[in-house]
C-alpha cells in the first residue's frame, strides 16, 4: 500500500486531513536548532578565530597590495566593506549563539528536573531500606539464638533426667 494512502483519513473533510502540527516543521525546527548549536560550537574554537584572522589579513593585504583596478575595498576609507562584513557576521552570530544557549538551558532544565526526581526516588528507596533494616533488627532481636536453645534443651534434659531418677526411686520402694 502506498505511503500516502496509509495517512489519508476518509472520515474527515478534505481540509482537515492535514495535521495541525506538522511533523516536518518540528523536524525543521530541530534541524535549525542543531545548526545554531553547531555554529555556536564552531565559533568558540581557536580554529574559527584563526580562520577569521587569516580572512581579515588576506582581505586587508589584497586591498592594500593588489593593483588598483582589482581592489574592492579602500584602505584610505578604513576598509568599509570589511567592517560591514564583520558587522554582518557579528549580527548573525549573536542571535545564533543565544538560540543555542536557550536550547542548552532547556536541556539543562530537563536534566535538573530528572536529577531532582531521581534524588527523590533514591531518598525514598533509602528510607524504605532503612525501615526494613530496623524491622529486621527487631525481628532478629526477638529470635531465639543457638545458645538460648541449647540452654533450654539442657534444662529440659536435666528435668527429664531428674524425673526419670525420681520415678526409678519410687519404683524401688
Amino acid at each position: 500500500m502506498a505511503r500516502g494512502r496509509q495517512d489519508t483519513r476518509l472520515d474527515a473533510p478534505k481540509g482537515l486531513r492535514t495535521p495541525v502540527l506538522r511533523r516536518d516543521r518540528v523536524e525543521s525546527s530541530d534541524r535549525f536548532g542543531r545548526f545554531t548549536e553547531w555554529i555556536a560550537r564552531a565559533m568558540g574554537t581557536p580554529w574559527f578565530v584563526l580562520g577569521l584572522t587569516v580572512f581579515v589579513i588576506a582581505w586587508m593585504a589584497w586591498n592594500t597590495l593588489a593593483p588598483e583596478a582589482w581592489r574592492f575595498d579602500s584602505a584610505a576609507l578604513g576598509f568599509i566593506a570589511l567592517t560591514l562584513v564583520l558587522s554582518l557576521q557579528a549580527s548573525y552570530a549573536a542571535p545564533l549563539i543565544l538560540l543555542a544557549q536557550n536550547r542548552q538551558d532547556d536541556r539543562d532544565r530537563v536534566q535538573i528536573e530528572q536529577d531532582r526526581q531521581r534524588a527523590e526516588r533514591n531518598l525514598a528507596d533509602t528510607e524504605y531500606l532503612a525501615r526494613e533494616v530496623v524491622a529486621l533488627r527487631l525481628a532478629v532481636k526477638d529470635m531465639a539464638t543457638k545458645d538460648f536453645i541449647r540452654a533450654e534443651l539442657r534444662s529440659l534434659l536435666e528435668d527429664l533426667e531428674r524425673s526419670d531418677a525420681g520415678d526409678g526411686e519410687q519404683a524401688r520402694a
